[in-house]
């Protein structure tokens, strides 16, 4: 299920980089960074944050090995990433 705010309800700013987004990739703009830009400081800093910590943070894995791994899952889920 996809979130209509997540379509509608971006600033000036987020819209035209969206619209560069489609006009260079000739895609449309992934839902991981409109749900990013969504609500940027309550919910899109904090999961960037997390994002970072988890793939590049202190861990037993290579940086490498942790982009292999969420490479592998994304492509299990079907997704571009």
């Amino acid at each position: 299920m996809r979130l209509k705010a997540l379509e509608t309800d971006q600033k000036l700013g987020v819209r035209l980089k969206f619209a560069m987004i489609r006009l260079i990739s000739r895609r449309e703009v992934p839902d991981v960074l409109r749900a990013l830009h969504y609500r940027q400081k309550r919910f899109g800093e904090p999961l960037s944050n997390l994002f970072q910590a988890v793939m590049r943070g202190p861990s037993d894995w290579s940086v490498g090995e942790r982009e292999l791994f969420a490479s592998f899952t994304s492509h299990l889920n079907q997704c571009r990433f």
